[in-house]
């Protein structure tokens, strides 16, 4: 079995959208378990927005309620997985001082784009 043909869910099946403008923090846009998270996993594959897997994380962004902006503490977090889904789509910020190549964009770096991405 290839590493594409694994599909991981977040146990207990719980998705989050997370919305990033690039000036502000992101927010959470869509948050649900069971038929609603596959609704949202559904959509985001639809629309090629990268999803990534991560237990704890997605447990702690349920909590937020709809249309907050993330709290600090959640900031280096959610920027790895922002900087994870511009290194999937072969993206750099539009403020990017590094190298040529994107898979060495450091987090801190990405500050001004927009991103959807379902944790």
């Amino acid at each position: 079995m290839k590493m594409s043909d694994k599909k991981t869910l977040n146990p207990p099946n719980i998705a989050v959208a997370l919305q990033y403008d690039g000036e502000n923090a992101p927010k959470v846009t869509a948050k649900g378990k069971g038929s609603i998270a596959d609704s949202i996993i559904e959509l985001a594959n639809q629309h090629n927005i990268p999803l990534h897997t991560d237990t704890d994380l997605v447990t702690i962004l349920s909590s937020i309620p709809l249309d907050d902006e993330i709290p600090h503490t959640l900031y280096v977090a959610i920027a790895e997985v922002i900087a994870f889904a511009y290194l999937l789509g072969g993206k750099t910020p539009d403020n990017w001082r590094g190298s040529e190549d994107p898979s060495e964009t450091k987090s801190s770096e990405i500050s001004s784009t927009k991103s959807n991405i379902s944790v």
